[in-house]
């Protein structure tokens, strides 16, 4: 499973979606993920590829990981895994 379709997966199981009802385009409030579910896909996330997400849960604008779109989240996720690398 790629990390696209791993990610597309959690962010889909915490919004209660099917996997091909998430788009790239698709933004967390596009989903209704409210703070809390994001808060727990960004966990899920970290322990699905074992990385430390730098996402702050009380201001989620600042900081360099960018949860506008689905797109953007697997961008800052491979770019995670590669550093980790």
């Amino acid at each position: 499973m790629s990390v696209q379709d791993k990610v597309i997966a959690i962010i889909a199981e915490q919004a209660m979606l099917e996997p091909s009802d998430v788009t790239l385009d698709s933004t967390p409030e596009d989903l209704g993920i409210d703070s809390m579910g994001l808060v727990e896909s960004i966990f899920a996330i970290e322990e699905a590829f074992d990385i430390s997400v730098p996402f702050n849960a009380n201001d989620p604008s600042e900081g360099d990981f960018d949860i506008s779109s689905v797109a953007k989240i697997i961008a800052g996720i491979e770019k995670l895994i590669a550093e980790t690398a």
